[in-house]
């Protein structure tokens, strides 16, 4: 039979079944598709390919979901370190935003993101920020794959004036996207402290009629708990129980704050979560009880939270914190190990968008989404598991190739689709004018 094309690898980890690591197998990909995983030698008698390629240092896997983002944002890098996370927003991300924020800034921070991302083996981001519009068309631009967030929030901003303004911007959005097959929509209300309850009513509604998930940052911090008892008598996940929100499509993230009893109810309603361990630490927001979730069912993801609090877009580094971090909040060495990182990364972010059976995991009929990483550094020998070295000590800056839908987005560290010098200039013309220098 001939395919598109076949790649040999010394390691081949598909994620799905969990725990498996497949030696000297080869991936068949025809069509954008991923048609058969098997032994080399099976691979050379069945298949004849236009393409042929050989990685025998390498470990195939599916391509990192950052299942949560704010892309444009890394524009805003280092620009106001080092803050609790409402006075980093009130005081510094707002005011910057309010000044600057249009469709360039997005266009050229989407475009830093995803260079970024790409080059550190994320092939599906989950955003959340303003002028979607723009951030939908360069992702298509780029041929990478993306959920992008139909934003809501109260106040005014560059892109809307009013809930009314948000909701007919998002669904023309929704229409115009409804049928590209590498974006996604999700509703993204900002958080419970910033969006009131009668939008929430409303998108409550939509969300249902149009079968789409809803992503939003939910018990960040101690204070946001502490001021939605004050204004509404209850925490906020109560308040998002009583407006019908919480169920199996909707996905909360951050969560650092939770007790014994909302997690037990959190996990009853199918709900997914995403962990972005290191903006949490960074903001000093809290530690997700994340052991605790998984044990109890729930289907947690893996996010970077913006480049302006985080400070990357590195989900190797992410899968290594949340690892670590979870071993020490539950005083346990052996929760989250580093399979149960590495799913968080990949299949678990693909669920919580609704995209389990298109990318997540390598398997005869999926997206060929996939990335192949060089196991083959001083850093990462001697190898013995590696899944373990995947987690715990391999660099994004290992990732070599990155394929969506079976095209190369990245061949041998270099982007095919994105214009690294140009994104370059522009984002030290941003520098530049963030800096008060222009």
């Amino acid at each position: 039979m001939i395919v598109d094309a076949i790649l040999h690898a010394r390691w081949i980890v598909p994620v799905e079944p969990d725990g498996v690591v497949l030696e000297n197998h080869a991936l068949v990909l025809d069509g954008g598709r991923i048609k058969d995983l098997l032994p080399h030698g099976d691979a050379l008698q069945r298949y004849q390919a236009g393409s042929v390629e050989h990685f025998d240092r390498h470990v195939l896997l599916p391509g990192l979901v950052n299942a949560h983002s704010h892309a444009a944002m890394t524009l805003l890098r280092g620009r106001a370190d080092d803050l609790p996370l409402m006075n980093w927003l009130n005081d510094h991300i707002w005011p910057l935003e309010r000044q600057w924020m249009g469709v360039s800034f997005v266009q050229d921070g989407v475009d830093l993101a995803m260079a970024e991302m790409l080059r550190g083996g994320t092939t599906c981001f989950n955003d959340m920020y303003f002028f979607p519009e723009i951030a939908a068309r360069r992702v298509l631009h780029a041929g990478m794959r993306a959920a992008i967030g139909l934003i809501l929030i109260d106040f005014p901003t560059a892109w809307a004036e009013n809930p009314d303004e948000y909701f007919s911007k998002n669904l023309a959005l929704f229409d115009e996207i409804r049928h590209e097959p590498l974006l996604q929509t999700t509703f993204a209300p900002h958080a419970p402290y910033s969006v009131s309850d009668g939008p929430l009513q409303r998108l409550r509604t939509l969300a249902a009629e149009l079968d789409k998930p809803v992503h939003m940052h939910v018990h960040e911090t101690r204070d946001e708990v502490r001021q939605s008892l004050q204004t509404h008598g209850m925490r906020p996940l109560q308040r998002l129980e009583q407006l019908e929100l919480i169920g199996p499509q909707f996905i909360a993230v951050h969560m650092t704050q939770l007790d014994d009893a909302e997690i037990s109810r959190y996990a009853a309603t199918g709900a997914h979560m995403v962990h972005c361990p290191e903006s949490n630490l960074k903001l000093a927001s809290g530690f997700c009880p994340l052991a605790k979730l998984l044990a109890a069912g729930v289907n947690v993801a893996l996010g970077t939270d913006g480049a302006a609090s985080n400070n990357d877009l590195d989900m190797f580094g992410e899968m290594r914190t949340a690892a670590l971090l979870a071993k020490g909040v539950a005083s346990d060495a052996a929760a989250v190990p580093a399979h149960t990182a590495l799913r968080m990364a990949t299949l678990n972010g693909a669920r919580a968008l609704g995209l389990e059976r298109e990318i997540g995991s390598l398997e005869a009929g999926k997206s060929a989404d996939l990335i192949a990483v060089s196991l083959d550094e001083l850093e990462t020998r001697p190898l013995f598991d590696p899944v373990s070295h995947l987690v715990y000590a391999a660099s994004r800056r290992q990732v070599s190739d990155a394929w969506v839908a079976g095209k190369r987005l990245l061949r041998q560290r270099q982007l095919t689709t994105l214009d690294i010098d140009g994104i370059l200039a522009r984002a030290d013309h941003w520098q530049a004018k963030l800096a008060g220098k222009h």
